[in-house]
């Protein structure tokens, strides 16, 4: 069973795991053990509640597919445990990040002594710039 909140879990049957050979370089264990972890969710089959449906669909993430499935690929460790462990937390990380509720953004505007401040600055600097051009005698 896989804890997301005090009211939402998961249960192992939901959460389709199965064993892959690992990626990348690793000698001859890596072409003989299956270590890696390859992790597939299927959000609308799902026992969340539809608060959490609808956000992770909505969800731009390269982990889910068009088709609703969340596929979360774990090859980091040398065992298969490990990698089993870190797929589940990465799973229980994503469905988290749908519940936090970003806060909306108040729109300020700068002080007029920033302004002034960067104006002049601006003025300064363009200035400078006219000093370094060309000369020329009339």
């Amino acid at each position: 069973m896989l804890k997301i909140s005090s009211s939402v879990t998961l249960e192992e049957s939901e959460i389709e795991l199965s064993a892959i050979r690992a990626q990348g370089s690793g000698g001859q264990k890596v072409n003989k053990v299956s270590a890696a972890i390859h992790l597939r969710f299927d959000i609308e089959n799902s026992s969340l509640p539809e608060f959490y449906k609808e956000r992770l669909l909505n969800l731009k993430d390269k982990r889910i597919t068009k088709e609703g499935v969340i596929v979360i690929k774990a090859q980091q460790h040398r065992s298969q445990e490990q990698n089993r462990d870190e797929a589940m937390q990465r799973l229980a990380l994503l469905i988290k990040s749908v519940n936090l509720v970003q806060k909306k953004r108040v729109v300020t505007k700068p002080t007029k002594g920033s302004v002034k401040r960067r104006l002049t600055s601006k003025k300064k600097h363009a200035q400078k710039k006219i000093l370094r051009g060309k000369v020329t005698i009339e």
